[in-house]
């Protein structure tokens, strides 16, 4: 299973009114440390399709929300849960240290 893109048009539906927590991962296509990261979260999504929801949303697609959520750098994952940012991730990672960050939500 691979995370699905959101956009500007669905984030409200994808994200702010999502039933459980959802992991943005913030990203653009020329950026390496990008897909590196990729298919990390994609395997995260396929173990824990209960537990969190994984999204890619392309910051030269939609810059409007790289804005509002202040996104310098990326890759950059934030999870939401009711509407609400509760943990911001910087940088690719191995997949055992994003589970570790991702720990409260995998559980």
């Amino acid at each position: 299973m691979t995370a699905k893109a959101t956009t500007s048009a669905t984030w409200e539906q994808d994200v702010i009114n999502a039933p459980g927590p959802v992991l943005v991962d913030f990203w653009a296509a020329w950026c390496g440390p990008c897909r590196m990261v990729s298919p990390v979260l994609d395997e995260i999504a396929t173990e824990n399709p209960d537990k969190i929801t994984v999204l890619k949303l392309n910051v030269d697609e939609n810059p409007d929300l790289a804005m509002k959520y202040q996104i310098t750098s990326i890759p950059a994952m934030k999870v939401f849960q009711g509407g609400e940012v509760k943990t911001s991730i910087i940088g690719a990672k191995p997949k055992f240290a994003l589970e570790k960050d991702l720990a409260a939500y995998l559980g």
